[in-house]
């Protein structure tokens, strides 16, 4: 069975077993989540760059010291460690961070889709396009909500870890950037039928 095939908690094993490529798969296969995720929060390709590359140090240095826990998922598991990297990353700058999709990297960009025809790539783009400078209207713990659980597949259990609040409170962000994010979409629609 390739790499390609194996599951995290597989490729976790191989690698602590001596296989590189097994690391290398993991980086290939959430490389696009785990950095639009810090992207999206730091607003700086460079710096995102560093970032992750900065998670999977220390995504190597815990799997060697035995310290990765079997039980959680590799990918919110990963996706932590580079939100708590962000923290301490604004921590030292003494700022806050920014959740915004800036002209640079674009998170619609690398998910799948299928064969369609231009017209509907246009449409889809402009939806997404539509739908991005809605997100950025949203408060920023609604914001932060949103992408963790959509983008980086989190649990509300993981959010409220990595955001030290309560479950409850992750939930009731995430209702309220939805109920946000659907208020602005029918009003855009309301405008568009009386425009």
């Amino acid at each position: 069975m390739t790499l390609q095939k194996k599951t995290d908690r597989q490729l976790v094993h191989l690698y602590l077993a001596g296989n590189e490529g097994a690391i290398e798969e993991l980086v290939h296969r959430y490389k696009s989540k785990i950095y639009t995720s810090i992207y999206l929060l730091v607003k700086d390709s460079y710096l995102a760059e560093d970032l992750f590359q900065d998670t999977f140090i220390k995504v190597i240095k815990t799997l060697k010291a035995g310290r990765y826990n079997d039980e959680g998922k590799f990918l919110p598991w990963a996706m932590r460690i580079a939100h708590n990297l962000v923290i301490d990353y604004y921590r030292k700058e003494k700022r806050t961070p920014l959740i915004a999709n800036g002209d640079g990297f674009d998170i619609f960009d690398v998910l799948p889709f299928y064969d369609e025809s231009m017209e509907e790539r246009i449409i889809r783009h402009q939806s997404y396009k539509d739908l991005r400078k809605m997100i950025q209207l949203l408060p920023d713990d609604q914001k932060e909500v949103l992408i963790m659980r959509h983008y980086g597949e989190m649990s509300f259990k993981e959010i409220a870890e990595v955001t030290d609040v309560s479950i409850n409170t992750a939930l009731g962000r995430m209702r309220y950037a939805l109920n946000n994010l659907r208020k602005m979409i029918t009003s855009a629609e309301v405008a568009l039928k009386t425009g």
